[in-house]
């Protein structure tokens, strides 16, 4: 059995994360890994299209206090974890690239990832979970979300 020493752990901070996390940590525990956490923001502009198209990087209003919210979770999970802030990591963009991205750049042996048990066909068609273990560049475990 392969031995992990970079655990990259992705969440979303949705229903499963809890499951998620607790699965990341016990892994990264049992190997004595580095556990890293990963949060992408999807971004999907509010604000006025007019007002983005004159300034796209100018994040104001409701768009900064999502990103201001997402970043403030990620570092208090990085806080119960005992995860120092430089292995906690916020992205812009499609998950299901930037997850596949990081841990090849960054040299990630396993990435721990949530899975909604959506069966047939739903569950090919635009599953973040899923394309991250068709393209992904090292062991994915996808946790299933249990209620």
């Amino acid at each position: 059995m392969k031995n992990y020493k970079k655990i990259l752990l992705a969440t979303d901070f949705s229903e499963i994360s809890q499951q998620i996390i607790a699965r990341g940590k016990d892994i990264a525990d049992k190997y004595d890994a580095q556990l890293s956490v990963l949060h992408v923001a999807e971004y999907v502009p509010m604000l006025d299209p007019a007002t983005i198209a004159l300034d796209p990087f100018n994040l104001v209003g409701p768009d900064q206090i999502v990103f201001d919210a997402a970043i403030q979770q990620l570092m208090e999970l990085g806080d119960s974890l005992g995860i120092p802030d430089d292995r906690l990591l916020f992205e812009n963009g499609q998950a299901k690239h930037i997850i596949v991205r990081v841990a090849s750049e960054e040299g990630f042996d396993l990435i721990v990832i949530g899975a909604h048990g959506r069966k047939g066909i739903s569950s090919l068609l635009g599953s973040t979970a899923v394309s991250v273990v068709t393209h992904s560049p090292c062991d994915v475990l996808t946790v299933r979300f249990t209620p």
